[in-house]
């Protein structure tokens, strides 16, 4: 049954199988190499990099539009419950603690009061401060650039006007 014949074959399968795999695997290493960053010491660019302006005119750009007062009195509540669906896998709103603490009455409410969270060093140094609606747009837009060092991973919200529709629901959220 198994004859020499019947073995080479198979070993010369195997080996070409190998073969084949090897060469594939080089051929995507080589199309899609995601290797070292640098070469001897020295930094090696892997994309083109234009450059647009100084930030100083990227900022004057944004801060044109309307400020933050003025989104806030016109808010849209409902568009602010679809912004917080961004939110709810962390935070809640039935009085119970998740990831993050709840966000009942947060608006107007002291910092880091919320009894049992455990809060970050960073928040806790704000417990004398209270949320309003100004502090929460800051905190919103960048939890690490407004309190650095706390636990909240979630990177922000740009947008201003989502920022001040998720304010409004969560004032109207007591």
């Amino acid at each position: 049954m198994f004859d020499t014949m019947t073995i080479t074959k198979a070993t010369g399968a195997v080996c070409g199988s190998l073969l084949v795999y090897l060469f594939a695997a080089w051929a995507g290493e080589s199309l899609y190499h995601v290797g070292h960053d640098s070469h001897g010491g020295e930094e090696v660019a892997q994309a083109y990099s234009i450059d647009t302006g100084s930030e100083e005119a990227s900022t004057e750009v944004a801060e044109e539009g309307p400020d933050f007062a003025t989104l806030y009195a016109a808010a849209d509540v409902a568009a602010g419950e679809k912004v917080f669906a961004k939110c709810k896998a962390c935070h809640k709103l039935d009085g119970t603690d998740g990831t993050g603490p709840h966000l009942n009455g947060i608006v107007d409410k002291l910092k880091a009061s919320s009894d049992g969270f455990a809060y970050s060093d960073a928040l806790v140094a704000m417990a004398g401060d209270t949320w309003t609606p100004d502090n929460l747009n800051g905190f919103l837009e960048s939890p690490k650039g407004y309190a650095p060092g706390t636990k909240m991973s979630f990177a922000g919200l740009p947008k201003v006007d989502e920022r001040a529709n998720l304010i409004a629901y969560l004032a109207s959220v007591q």
